[in-house]
């Protein structure tokens, strides 16, 4: 087993991992920059290291600083949480070569599905179905280009190869538009991720998000834990996600669940990660996959009894996967909010004083976040406060739960998003279940 756990992160889930780091009797060493000083995981930690100051790319995304800080600590490992590094195959390799151990895939398959035109090739070898579109990144035969988007039918949607995270895409609904759309994503490209590769795909009218977790130790097993729902997006970003998805066949959720892990094995994927599709018509398209754990992952324990970071830290100290697939039972549902110090109208980030925060409590309700009154949020980050989950035996008691918890909940001093969550729980579209990804802008704009 390992002994000591750095964690290169901040926020939730930075107290997320230290807690499982303590239930496994394992050491946790966190980094913070000098803005998260007075954060609850820096006070919790047996051992904190200041990296540098607020800007992340002069502390949480420098990879030198958190490999100086491991050394000084004697970590064995390092967990990189989401975001920042947690996909970065160089910190990944630097990390093996310091002689640690990366808590997540091997580097070069972080690199494979990385990169989205290489991801699609390797799914579609996996036999996992892919969005019909360029087999491979667009070259610069314009005849060619043009033939491939009349095959394919418009619209159609240009892709940054290296992107994520909702950048790097266009929409384009004719021919007079393609060639045009095609430069200015290669551009944005090439200044966001130092990768101008561009791939063309048909661009769904009205899919829904689904995704698929799976867990893969390293002596060639993966089991996949369900399907998560998180078609409620605002410009790509997920605000409300649940498990299982509301409506989809079983035998069909199975199915693709079977060729995730597969394509798991067959890649030697080792670690957590989540296959994204998306579900239109009764059919499944893979997008990509994150390779390292999701921000929703709670709804997902909470419907399987399965810790995912615990089995994160098991698997990276090489133990073997405890169950067959036909152990993997499901029960009840959860639905998990996004709470972001946010105006729930316009979404402009509150920064401030978080003068109280009270959590809501009670059978079926979690709370994910490292906020406490007093804190002083601060502007350099993203603004999710903390997620809040229920669950219930069924959907309905979780959407009651849910409403029941987002009352209970007290966040003074800065505005909060929770208004926006407290209207989409009574919903009637939401309520039915099975919106899809635009449903929410629509809904947004009509409001």
């Amino acid at each position: 087993m390992l002994k000591k756990v750095l964690i290169a992160n901040r926020g939730e889930i930075a107290l997320r991992v230290q807690r499982a780091c303590r239930r496994l009797g394992l050491a946790s060493v966190v980094v913070y920059s000098e803005a998260d000083r007075d954060a609850l995981y820096v006070r919790h930690a047996d051992e904190a290291y200041c990296i540098g100051p607020a800007a992340s790319a002069q502390s949480y995304l420098d990879g030198s600083a958190i490999l100086d800080a491991a050394a000084l600590a004697g970590a064995d490992a390092i967990h990189p949480g989401y975001g920042f590094l947690s996909e970065n195959a160089g910190f990944a390799d630097k990390v093996a070569q310091a002689g640690l151990v990366f808590i997540g895939p091997r580097a070069e398959v972080m690199r494979t599905m990385g990169d989205k035109v290489c991801a699609k090739q390797a799914m579609i070898a996996a036999g996992v179905p892919c969005v019909p579109g360029s087999p491979e990144a667009l070259g610069d035969d314009e005849s060619q280009i043009k033939a491939l988007a009349a095959e394919i039918g418009y619209p159609v949607i240009i892709k940054a190869a290296g992107g994520g995270g909702g950048r790097g895409m266009r929409v384009v609904e004719s021919e007079d538009a393609l060639l045009p759309a095609i430069a200015m994503t290669r551009a944005e490209a090439d200044a966001a991720f130092r990768n101008a590769a561009v791939y063309m795909e048909k661009y769904l009218l009205a899919p829904r998000h689904i995704e698929i977790q799976v867990l893969a130790d390293a002596h060639g097993k993966a089991v996949w834990l369900g399907e998560r729902d998180c078609s409620m997006q605002r410009r790509h970003q997920k605000v409300i996600e649940e498990s299982p998805a509301p409506g989809l066949d079983a035998a069909a959720v199975a199915e693709i669940g079977e060729r995730c892990a597969r394509a798991c094995e067959q890649m030697g994927y080792v670690g957590a990660g989540t296959f994204e599709f998306l579900y239109e018509k009764g059919q499944f398209f893979f997008i990509e996959m994150n390779t390292r754990v999701q921000v929703e992952h709670p709804v997902t324990e909470w419907v399987t009894g399965i810790d995912i970071v615990e089995m994160q830290l098991r698997i990276a100290a090489g133990e073997r996967l405890p169950w067959t697939q036909e152990d993997i039972v499901r029960k009840g549902h959860a639905i998990e909010c996004r709470i972001n110090a946010e105006d729930p109208r316009s979404f402009r980030p509150s920064p401030g004083l978080l003068r109280e925060w009270i959590a809501p409590s009670g059978p079926g309700v979690r709370v994910d976040s490292h906020m406490y009154g007093g804190y002083e949020i601060p502007p350099f980050y993203d603004s999710l406060l903390g997620k809040l989950i229920v669950h219930g035996s069924d959907r309905e008691e979780a959407v009651a739960r849910m409403r029941a918890a987002l009352h209970e909940l007290v966040a003074t001093g800065v505005q909060t998003n929770v208004p926006l969550h407290q209207e989409l729980m009574l919903d009637p579209a939401f309520l039915q279940g099975g919106t899809s990804i635009h449903y929410l802008e629509q809904w947004l704009m009509k409001r």
